[in-house]
């Protein structure tokens, strides 16, 4: 079976941290814009998921990556929760 395009991967949307204070919106086709507390479009770039496992690329060049388990983001030390509408 194939691996889900990024237009379509299950784990699109917006992961929160607890406290809410970091968002990370993985966008459609494969962008992310993160905000940190008031600050809008702190970091913003591009995302790849392999499987479970998501690898983060700043505008700035700026690498990170981290990994989904039962629905819940591990990323950077944080953890970021699915955010319910």
């Amino acid at each position: 079976m194939s691996e889900p395009t990024v237009s379509t991967h299950p784990y699109i949307g917006i992961w929160v941290t607890a406290d809410g204070y970091i968002r990370h919106e993985l966008l459609p086709g494969g962008r992310y814009d993160e905000t940190r507390g008031k600050i809008t479009s702190a970091y913003t770039g591009h995302y790849t998921i392999t499987g479970d496992h998501i690898d983060y690329v700043d505008d700035t060049g700026f690498t990170a990556d981290g990994d989904f388990r039962e629905d819940v983001l591990y990323h950077a030390g944080m953890v970021l929760y699915r955010e319910q509408n």
